[in-house]
C-alpha cells in the first residue's frame, strides 16, 4: 500500500479508494448476505462505475467514501463515508451530502461499523463544518435503522428506489 489510512480508530484504518481495491469492495458488496438490503443486483459494470463515482468525490468534493480495513491487514472489510449521489429521490435529499455504511457480512455484529462512522462524522464535522447530512436506509434492515438513530439521524420520510421501487426510509442529521 502505498499511501496510509486517512483515518485510525482502535482497530479499523479507513483509506481513500485506490484502483487496486475496486474487486474487493465489488466482493464484499455482491456477497449476498451483504447485498441484501442494497438495491437490485449490482453488475461490474455498474459497479465499476459507481467505484469510481465515488472515488472522484474525494476530488470534487473534498471527502467521500472511506474503505475500511482492520489495522495492520490489507483486507478490504467495508465501505464507510459521507459522498454525493443523486439518486433521484427529490430536492430535500439528492445533492445534500450522504452518510453510509456497509460492513461485510462476516464482520457484522462486531461494532466496525459505528467505530468507523464515529470516526468519518467527527472528521467530516471537524474538516467541512456541521452541515445537514442525509442518509437511506431499507426499512427491513433493523441494524442500519439503529445506526441511523445512534448518529442522530431523523426520519424525513418515505421513499421508493427509482431503479426498483423498493420502499426506503429516508434521514437527515442537521447541524
Amino acid at each position: 500500500m502505498s499511501e496510509g489510512p486517512l483515518l485510525t480508530t482502535e482497530r479499523l484504518e479507513l483509506w481513500k479508494p485506490r484502483f487496486e481495491d475496486m474487486r474487493a469492495v465489488y466482493d464484499v458488496v455482491t456477497h449476498p448476505e451483504t447485498a441484501t438490503h442494497l438495491g437490485p443486483p449490482l453488475s461490474w459494470v455498474d459497479h465499476y462505475a459507481r467505484f469510481h463515482r465515488n472515488a472522484g468525490g474525494w476530488y470534487l468534493h473534498g471527502y467521500g467514501n472511506f474503505l475500511v480495513r482492520e489495522r495492520g491487514q490489507d483486507r478490504v472489510i467495508g465501505n464507510v463515508g459521507v459522498f454525493h449521489s443523486n439518486r433521484g429521490l427529490g430536492e430535500d435529499f439528492d445533492m445534500n451530502p450522504e452518510a453510509g455504511w456497509i460492513m461485510a457480512h462476516d464482520h457484522v455484529g462486531k461494532g466496525y461499523a459505528s467505530e468507523a462512522m464515529t470516526a468519518v462524522l467527527n472528521w467530516f464535522d471537524a474538516e467541512h463544518g456541521p452541515r445537514r447530512i442525509v442518509c437511506i436506509v431499507s426499512p427491513d434492515n433493523p441494524p442500519s435503522l439503529r445506526m441511523a438513530e445512534k448518529f442522530g439521524f431523523v426520519p424525513t420520510r418515505m421513499a421508493e428506489m427509482p431503479a426498483d421501487g423498493e420502499p426506503v426510509q429516508l434521514f437527515e442529521r442537521l447541524p
